[in-house]
């Protein structure tokens, strides 16, 4: 599995983040579940996350979470 990156603005700035496909459909999907845009969601989780842990790590846990919790 291959981690691809990707461009989104958050806050108002641009960033980017590696994830595997599997994890940002998964991701994507949480987000509409949630009537959200994935910059959204992408900015909730960021502003969520410890300042010592990388974005694409917390957004790999968030999936992980959401799916140990039945929302996937």
């Amino acid at each position: 599995m291959l981690a691809r990156k990707r461009s989104i603005s958050i806050s108002g700035h641009r960033t980017s983040f590696s994830l595997e496909d599997i994890f940002f459909d998964d991701l994507c999907r949480l987000a509409e579940q949630n009537d959200l845009s994935i910059a959204a969601l992408v900015t909730k989780i960021d502003n969520e996350r410890p300042r010592d842990s990388n974005l694409s790590s917390s957004l790999r846990l968030y999936v992980l979470n959401a799916a140990k919790n039945g929302r996937l």
